[in-house]
């Protein structure tokens, strides 16, 4: 194994927790899952993004720390990594896609305080899925308060990440084209994701593969 702590993020239905738990459960490692279910102000976020934007992003943001500080700092001896399907920099791609500029302006003087405290990951891997995708996959699994997801929030989504992207220099940042893949029934494709994360080692910045 090449990393300690591995994070497995992508747009809205991109699988993340999907992957992150199949290979969690094939090499015995430690999972970290976002709790989003538990937040209260989500189903309301998608009726009235302008009134619940900023409650949604701050009680998500203190919920991905507190998570994020404590089960990062608990290492257990009879797990062989940590993989986590989020990593805390998702709070401010989010809030910048569905902030007022004020209230993001505030929302990053609060995330910058804390966001040097937590550790950086070995390994973070993106995976990207064209939009249209994305929105059959999210129709899909039947969450009713994300069927009002639009393409275009979506594509703000996928942009906060390239943008993010683009200005680590000290990450290790894995980009792999999900599109003609489905890595949750077909085993060949779970087994060729599951080697290029695992099995390579990659230098800091980006790095982009077509599956």
């Amino acid at each position: 194994m090449n990393y300690n702590f591995i994070v497995i993020e992508g747009n809205i239905g991109a699988g993340k927790t999907t992957l992150s738990k199949k290979i969690a459960a094939e090499y015995n490692a430690k999972i970290i899952l976002e709790q989003f279910a538990d937040n209260p102000f989500l189903p309301k976020f998608y009726n009235d993004p302008e009134r619940y934007s900023f409650p949604l992003e701050m009680s998500f943001l203190a919920d991905r720390y507190n998570q994020l500080k404590k089960d990062l700092a608990e290492r257990d001896l009879f797990k062989s990594f940590t993989i986590a399907d989020y990593y805390f920099m998702k709070s401010l791609i989010f809030a910048q896609s569905t902030l007022k500029e004020d209230e993001y302006k505030l929302y990053s003087k609060i995330f910058h305080i804390i966001y040097n405290q937590l550790p950086k990951p070995g390994l973070y891997v993106y995976l990207h899925q064209n939009v249209e995708k994305l929105l059959v996959n999210i129709k899909n699994r039947g969450r009713d308060y994300e069927q009002s997801i639009t393409a275009e929030y979506l594509l703000g989504i996928q942009k906060g990440y390239f943008d993010f992207f683009r200005l680590q220099k000290d990450i290790r940042i894995l980009v792999i084209d999900t599109t003609n893949m489905n890595f949750v029934k077909n085993p060949t494709d779970y087994n060729k994701i599951k080697k290029v994360i695992l099995e390579k080692q990659y230098n800091k910045g980006v790095s982009r593969i077509i599956l």
